[in-house]
């Protein structure tokens, strides 16, 4: 049938408002059709001439209350591709509610002329055939691809789908209703006993992962798909190795459950495994209700939202329906891209864009009285370690006295919650970087009591794949043909996923009383050499045969281990068995402000032995290491 196929896929081509407009005038016909047909049924195929007029009568009152409704219910606003169970119910809704008012209609006009005289079986005849037309018609891509296109395998690439559960299902869904899709799926995989022999649309479960290779080799696999968005890393990471052990090249993964923004999954969604789907990929408990409660219907403000962090938090508080979201950057193009990425996700979303210095206080006080913010999420800092190192009058300006600037407005604006990101690197820190972040938490302790603001500081380590982190270096190293350069072999960190690190900073917000370093639980360090090998292997490589590693030695203001806490602190658990509090002395307020008025004055003589030497008095745990 290759003129009807052409013919539907230009009818996929249109753009929302001209298919919008092609599925109300079907609508309108079938609707007028189905009242039609109704009287046809009824009469038996014989409609008496006098039942005319009543005819055009309910035509015009059925379209007048129908099409409304329908409009209500969304029925105009769905993808043709990926319609589903959730559209029929909503079309059984709609016209449940049609039927009930038009026939209510019936019983205030039925002494009109056109409204009487005429059988009442028909109103009921006339919304079962519109349920049935109008449902046909937006299922008939569906019933087409299932009936047609499904044979159609020539030139598409066998497939398993590694997960029997519902992204699984919708994945398949999503591959049979669609018309390029380079993929035929042959079968699951799951290790699940119980699915073991299902079939889903058609496609059975074959076997458990370690089944794989026999299936590949028997079925004649060239790829998988890994449908497994909530699963553990570790789960992941076999799943990849036992299909790499297979010989299989093309291996998409479905993105990890706190990245799906509608809970939805399609063919659209598959990506390469990535380094974070590897290593970093772990599952989060939220008290969703919480955050819901902490965020929905608040202006909250984002500081260094262009950043890795402040871009995802972007994302995720974005889900979480603020009143008004604020993203501010002094980045013209980073804050122009994420502003760009919310519109675009977030279509309703309220949310001002601001390209602003953290140190410019006239410029914050602006911000504030025009915007009132509610909430802050303060992710602005100077990040890079080494540069950092030459550089400690920059630090300084910018992670402790523009800390200090967002604070005191916020404090003179009474803003409800004021979230500090805070690093690992501020335990016992040996780098200018790691130093100023502790006094950063130590200016939010000492705010904490002056009036109703709670200032919570929120530590973690390294982010996976974010900017001027690791990966993107190793990245661009391997393009090069290599050498990988680590500084040292026995080199451990930290990782989590930024979302995942996003969503927990908003839950430690969320449960936060002021006063409070929460600290992540990041899992267990990873060594960077096996971070890079990994790279090297996702990036179709092996390593030190076609990318060799070399080691540089350590840099200035490094350490081989990052820790989380001091044996001093100690933790206190929380409510969320990924979040702890630290335990830690009291900031000394007059303290921190006499250490705040000599920086001053060093960084204006640009002063870095006199820099260090100040921070060194004010977080005494602080060294240089080399």
């Amino acid at each position: 049938m290759p003129d009807f196929k052409f013919l539907l896929k230009k009818l996929m081509e249109r753009t929302p408002k001209k298919r919008m407009i092609f599925f109300l005038v079907s609508d309108i016909i079938l609707i007028s059709f189905s009242v039609w047909l109704a009287f046809l049924i009824r009469f038996e195929g014989q409609i008496p001439d006098c039942y005319f007029l009543n005819i055009g009568g309910i035509i015009i009152l059925a379209l007048i209350i129908t099409i409304p409704i329908f409009y209500f219910f969304k029925l105009y606003y769905f993808s043709w591709s990926y319609v589903s169970l959730e559209e029929l119910i909503s079309l059984f809704k709609a016209t449940i509610l049609s039927f009930l008012l038009l026939t209510a209609f019936y019983f205030v006009l039925k002494d009109y002329t056109v409204f009487s005289g005429f059988p009442r079986s028909v109103l009921f005849i006339s919304y079962f055939l519109i349920f049935i037309f109008c449902g046909a018609a937006r299922f008939s891509k569906r019933i087409y691809f299932y009936l047609f296109q499904k044979k159609e395998t020539r030139g598409k690439e066998k497939t398993l789908i590694v997960g029997a559960g519902d992204a699984g299902e919708q994945i398949l869904r999503s591959i049979q209703s669609s018309f390029d899709a380079p993929y035929e799926p042959v079968g699951f995989i799951d290790d699940n006993e119980l699915k073991q022999g299902n079939l889903i649309h058609g496609v059975r479960v074959l076997g458990k992962v370690k089944d794989i290779p026999d299936i590949v080799k028997k079925q004649d696999i060239k790829g998988i798909i890994i449908a497994l968005p909530s699963a553990d890393s570790s789960i992941i990471k076999k799943a990849v190795e036992v299909g790499r052990m297979s010989g299989l090249k093309n291996i998409k993964i479905i993105p990890s459950i706190t990245e799906i923004i509608n809970g939805k999954v399609s063919i659209r969604d598959l990506r390469n495994v990535q380094m974070e789907d590897l290593l970093g990929r772990k599952q989060v408990s939220l008290n969703k209700a919480a955050i819901t409660s902490f965020i929905q219907g608040r202006r909250v403000l984002i500081t260094g939202a262009a950043g890795s962090i402040g871009s995802e938090l972007c994302r995720q508080i974005a889900k979480f329906e603020p009143y008004l979201l604020l993203l501010l950057d002094q980045d013209e193009t980073g804050i122009f891209n994420i502003s760009e990425e919310i519109k675009n996700k977030f279509p309703t979303l309220n949310f001002s864009f601001i390209v602003a210095d953290i140190r410019d206080e006239q410029k914050i006080i602006q911000i504030f009285e025009k915007f009132k913010p509610e909430i802050i999420f303060h992710a602005a800092a100077y990040k890079h370690v080494p540069l950092m190192e030459s550089q400690p009058d920059e630090a300084v300006k910018n992670n402790i006295f523009g800390t200090k600037t967002i604070a005191d407005v916020a404090l003179k604006h009474n803003v409800e919650k004021f979230i500090f990101i805070s690093t690992d690197k501020s335990v016992n820190p040996s780098s200018i970087m790691g130093a100023t972040k502790r006094v950063g938490e130590m200016l939010c302790q000492s705010l904490n009591q002056e009036n109703s603001t709670k200032f919570i500081s929120v530590r973690f380590g390294n982010v996976l794949n974010s900017r001027g982190s690791v990966i993107p270096i190793f990245r661009e190293q391997i393009k090069r043909g290599g050498p990988i350069e680590i500084t040292h072999s026995e080199m451990k960190r930290y990782f989590m996923v930024t979302s995942e690190a996003c969503l927990l900073v908003m839950q430690a917000g969320a449960m936060g009383r002021g006063g409070e370093v929460f600290v992540l639980d990041m899992g267990k360090p990873i060594k960077i050499v096996d971070l890079a090998k990994e790279l090297i292997r996702l990036s179709g490589h092996e390593p030190d045969k076609d990318i060799p590693i070399v080691f540089t030695g350590i840099r200035p203001g490094e350490k081989l281990f990052e820790e989380i806490l001091t044996a001093e602190e100690g933790t206190i658990a929380t409510q969320n068995e990924k979040i702890f509090m630290a335990k830690l002395s009291e900031a000394d307020k007059e303290k921190i402000n006499e250490s705040l008025r000599r920086l001053e004055k060093a960084i204006k003589k640009f002063d870095q032995k006199e820099i260090k030497s100040i921070l060194k008095e004010l977080v005494p745990t602080y060294s240089l290491l080399n």
